[in-house]
């Protein structure tokens, strides 16, 4: 379980994040929702060791978390353009993972038959649409198998069927037991996912809800209710 207490964050004088805390179980996701910069994607780089918390806790089983469990899917792919697909998936296998060249290449040949990616190892990304480059992403940090994912804005300039099929991908990493979450503004992902959702505003959780109570009782949760319908008036601003 990745259990988060109290974590803030200020950069000078503003406050990014204020106070958060939340619970993630092993084969869970948790959807960070609402609008960019209210601290969703500053969470996600804490986690990951690209940026420092200011104060709170960050325990994964019961440790302290170390960020060589973290996987990180980042909103623009950050795929190496001068490398191949396959070298991509390569790359960290060997520099931090400590691979042969063989073994990042079998672990590399796997994944890229999962997601479908075969005929495209020896392409470079330029080559590839934003649909094949998000599984790349996906693929690549999958092989350095962490237990923790975090998946930034992962349908940002997706078509829906795309969009849909992200989803599935996200659903999937929960049933293999992995513990995942996802920071979003795309109300139509959060329909293809079974998830705990958090809305955020300045810094703070303003409310929480299962994606299947969020379909049994909308007006529970009035505040992700109109964030997701793109209600008449934005409630996160008030």
């Amino acid at each position: 379980m990745l259990s988060i207490k109290n974590l803030s964050k200020h950069y000078h004088e503003k406050t990014i994040l204020d106070d958060v805390s939340f619970d993630v179980q092993a084969g869970e996701v948790v959807v960070l929702l609402g609008k960019s910069g209210v601290g969703k994607s500053t969470i996600l780089r804490i986690l990951t060791g690209l940026e420092t918390k200011d104060s709170g806790s960050i325990i994964f089983d019961g440790q302290p978390l170390v960020t060589q469990k973290v996987g990180m899917v980042f909103q623009d792919f950050n795929l190496f353009p001068h490398l191949t697909i396959e070298q991509n998936i390569m790359l960290p296998l060997q520099k931090v993972a400590g691979k042969t060249e063989q073994e990042a290449q079998n672990i590399a040949d796997q994944l890229l038959a999962k997601y479908e990616l075969s005929a495209q190892a020896q392409l470079y990304p330029h080559g590839l649409s934003g649909g094949q480059k998000q599984r790349v992403a996906f693929a690549r940090t999958l092989a350095m198998q962490p237990q923790l994912i975090c998946c930034d804005e992962p349908t940002s300039a997706l078509d829906p069927l795309l969009t849909s099929k992200i989803g599935q991908e996200i659903n999937d990493l929960a049933l293999q037991g992995l513990t995942v979450i996802v920071a979003t503004h795309d109300t139509e992902l959060i329909k293809q996912i079974k998830s705990t959702i958090y809305l955020m505003k300045s810094g703070k959780i303003i409310e929480k809800a299962t994606s299947q109570g969020l379909i049994d009782n909308p007006d529970q949760f009035p505040f992700i209710k109109n964030f997701t319908q793109g209600g008449t008036f934005d409630t996160t601003n008030n």
